[in-house]
């Protein structure tokens, strides 16, 4: 009998062993996708194995760069003024820790040209830039460039300070703020003494006695729209109006601030309206006069209007 080769032998012992049952240190099945995996949508994250494989298959050979996620962003208070009086309006800014900062350069930045037709204006001089905001032990530092003390008038100055007491203290971590100029600590800004911290209650008289905080000038408001504020009224009592953009009014009510006749309270009301397609209004809020009803302490809010 002749005898096979030795490497014939090998060879189907080797084809035998590559068409038999997986052993424990094959690579076993394929893997399958499991809850929270990536998608198209979702790319995966840096450092995984799908990751790698993305980056290989870009057109460069190196993984591509990723998109930074939206910074989220809070809405802040920035006071201006209407009629000699504070006005409050909304700004947006990122979600830091500098927040009070990010209120104070959009207060610096004035009104937009919406607010501004509305008639709103700030006391601080266009140009003024805000060197640094400090805050410790709930006082806020304000140094301001030398503009913030130009121009001003024994009237105007008080005001312009309001401005900036009322925009930092919305905050519930600073009670007063203090002022510097061009890095200098400051006991007099423009005429008005400023040695103790300032705060809300020493320009509360340059409130009007409606504000109104929600909803904005220039906001597309919704249907109901719901309005709110605060008021030092005649028995509390805040009426509202809505105007369509022929000036009629569409729909009307009333509601009662937390408190009234010489102190301020919170106030807010819903009201539905109705119009047929999106168009400019205005929300009107007021008083009627204790003497004959008219309305007095008028605040409007020119508004776009949804069906």
């Amino acid at each position: 009998m002749k005898r096979l080769p030795i490497l014939m032998i090998v060879g189907v012992s080797l084809l035998a062993v590559g068409c038999g049952t997986p052993s424990s240190g094959s690579l076993g099945p394929a893997p399958t996708t499991t809850a929270g995996a990536s998608s198209p949508a979702s790319p995966p994250a840096s450092g995984t194995a799908s990751g790698t494989a993305s980056a290989a298959a870009s057109p460069s050979g190196q993984r591509p760069a990723a998109t930074p996620a939206p910074a989220r962003e809070i809405g802040v208070q920035t006071w201006f003024s209407r009629n000699g009086k504070l006005f409050v309006t909304q700004r947006s800014v990122p979600v830091t820790t500098g927040v009070g900062r990010g209120a104070l350069d959009r207060l610096l930045t004035g009104p937009s040209a919406a607010e501004n037709a509305a008639g709103l204006r700030t006391q601080i001089p266009a140009g003024t830039t805000l060197h640094g905001l400090r805050i410790s032990a709930g006082i806020a530092t304000a140094d301001l460039s030398s503009s913030f003390e130009s121009a001003a008038s024994p009237s105007a100055m008080p005001l312009r300070i309001a401005q900036v007491v009322y925009t930092l203290t919305q905050f519930p971590t600073v009670t007063g703020v203090r002022f510097a100029i061009d890095g200098q600590g400051k006991t007099v800004v423009g005429g008005v003494p400023v040695q103790s911290p300032q705060t809300r209650a020493m320009y509360g008289g340059y409130l009007p006695a409606i504000t109104v905080q929600s909803p904005v000038i220039g906001a597309q408001v919704g249907n109901p729209v719901a309005v709110s504020g605060t008021a030092d009224v005649f028995e509390a009592t805040v009426s509202v109006r809505i105007l369509n953009s022929a000036g009629h009014e569409i729909a009307r009510t009333f509601t009662t601030a937390s408190c009234g006749t010489g102190c301020r309270g919170g106030y807010s009301v819903t009201i539905p309206y109705s119009v047929p397609r999106a168009q400019p209004g205005t929300i009107v809020v007021f008083e009627s006069s204790a003497k004959d009803g008219q309305p007095v302490n008028v605040q409007q809010i020119p508004v776009t209007l949804t069906p």
